[in-house]
C-alpha cells in the first residue's frame, strides 16, 4: 500500500490527540503510542518509530497547513489555531478507491500474519478515515479483478526473515535442491527479500558458498532465527544487486547490450511498458516495428521472456544469446515433430 495512504490515518490520530482538551500537549512518544494502538492494537512500537511521527508532523504542516507548534514548557505539541481540524481534509474518492485496491492486492496474502497486519490497517483507514457514509455495493467491488494465484508455501516465514534482516541475525534452514532432489542444512546472512511473479526470494550471503545468493522461500523448510549477528558485506547494495537483471538470477559477470527487433504490435506494448529501466528505442521502421536495446545480464528469466514473445520478437545481438534462443527453439520444434 502506498505510504501516503497509511499516513492519512496517522494524521487523523495525531490531530485528535493534539485537540484532546483532557490530555493536552501530547509528546512525540505519546503520539507514536496512540498511532500504534489505533492501527495495530499494540503500543510496543514495533511498527511505527519516532522518526515516522516527526515526518508526519512535518507533512501535516507543509501539506495540510496544520498550525502545529511545540511547547517547551509543556514538552508537547499543540495547535496555535484552536479551530483547526484534520476532519476538514477528507479522503477523496480517488484515495478511497486506491486504498480498496491495495486491500484487494494484499488479500492474496491473507494467510500470512505479516500481511494480515497491513490489511487490518487498511481496513482501519476505510472504517475511520473515510468520510463517505455510502457503502460500496457488490457491483462496485467486482469491477476490478487482480491476478490471484494459490498461496505458495514459504510465505508464512516472511515475518521471521524480515525480523532477521532488520536485526542482522543469522538464519538456518533446510533447503530443497531440485537437481539433487534432497534437502540440506544452510546457514546464511539475510540481506534482502524480493518478490518476483508471485514468489518470494531471500537474498543473502551463504556461509557454505561464501557469496551472496538467492533462496526461494517455497524451498525453505524449518527456518530458525539464530542468536548470532552478522555484518553486511560493505560492497553489497540492495539497489544495485538486481540492477542489470530481469528476475532473480544474478551472477558475477558484466551485463551485455541486448538488441531485439519487435513487430509493430509488440513494439507498442514494450514502448508503453519497458522490460527494464535500461530499455531504449534505437530505431523505428516505416511499418511500426522497433529495434530496442537493453543493458542486461543474460539470465534464464531473460531468455524465457524473449522466447515467450514468440514470432513477434527476434534477437539481433549478442550472437551468443541469438544462438541460445535458436537452439531452444529447434529443441522445441523437435519435441513437437517427434510426437
Amino acid at each position: 500500500m502506498p505510504a501516503i495512504k497509511n499516513a492519512l490515518l496517522r494524521y487523523r490520530i495525531i490531530d485528535r490527540a493534539i485537540r484532546n482538551e483532557y490530555t493536552p500537549f501530547p509528546s512525540k512518544s505519546i503520539l507514536r503510542q496512540m498511532c500504534e494502538e489505533e492501527i495495530f492494537g499494540s503500543s510496543e512500537g514495533v511498527h511505527i518509530c519516532d522518526s515516522t511521527i516527526e515526518k508526519d508532523l512535518f507533512s501535516m504542516r507543509m501539506e495540510h497547513d496544520a498550525p502545529i507548534s511545540y511547547s517547551k514548557k509543556e514538552r508537547g505539541y499543540y495547535y496555535s489555531d484552536n479551530s483547526f481540524s484534520m476532519d476538514d481534509v477528507p479522503l477523496t474518492e480517488k484515495d478511497i478507491n486506491a486504498i480498496k485496491a491495495a486491500s484487494t492486492i494484499l488479500h492474496q496474502f491473507k494467510n500470512t500474519s505479516l500481511f494480515g497486519q497491513y490489511e487490518f490497517a487498511i481496513q482501519k483507514i476505510l472504517d475511520r478515515a473515510v468520510t463517505s457514509d455510502k457503502p460500496s455495493s457488490k457491483e462496485e467491488d467486482e469491477i476490478i479483478q487482480f491476478e490471484s494465484l494459490p498461496t505458495i508455501r514459504g510465505n508464512e516465514n516472511l515475518e521471521l526473515f524480515i525480523s532477521a534482516i532488520k536485526n542482522k541475525k543469522i538464519v538456518q534452514f533446510k533447503y530443497f535442491n531440485y537437481s539433487k532432489n534432497k534437502k540440506s542444512i544452510r546457514r546464511m546472512h539475510p540481506y534482502l527479500l524480493k518478490e518476483y511473479r508471485n514468489r518470494w526470494y531471500l537474498i543473502g550471503k551463504s556461509e557454505l558458498k561464501e557469496k551472496v545468493i538467492t533462496f526461494g522461500l517455497d524451498r525453505i523448510f524449518d527456518p530458525l532465527l539464530l542468536e548470532q549477528n552478522f555484518v553486511i558485506e560493505s560492497d553489497f547494495s540492495s539497489d544495485n544487486f538486481f540492477k542489470h537483471s530481469i528476475g532473480i538470477t544474478v551472477f558475477n559477470e558484466l551485463p551485455e547490450e541486448i538488441i531485439i527487433e519487435t513487430t509493430p504490435i509488440l513494439s507498442k506494448y514494450l514502448a508503453s511498458q519497458p522490460l527494464h529501466h535500461s530499455q531504449k528505442i534505437d530505431s523505428v521502421s516505416d511499418d511500426g516495428s522497433h529495434i530496442f536495446s537493453l543493458h542486461l545480464l543474460i539470465t534464464y528469466e531473460l531468455k524465457m521472456l524473449l522466447l515467450g514473445f514468440g514470432k513477434d520478437c527476434k534477437v539481433i545481438a549478442p550472437k551468443s544469446l541469438q544462438k541460445q534462443v535458436l537452439h531452444d527453439l529447434k529443441e522445441l520444434i523437435s519435441r513437437y515433430e517427434n510426437e
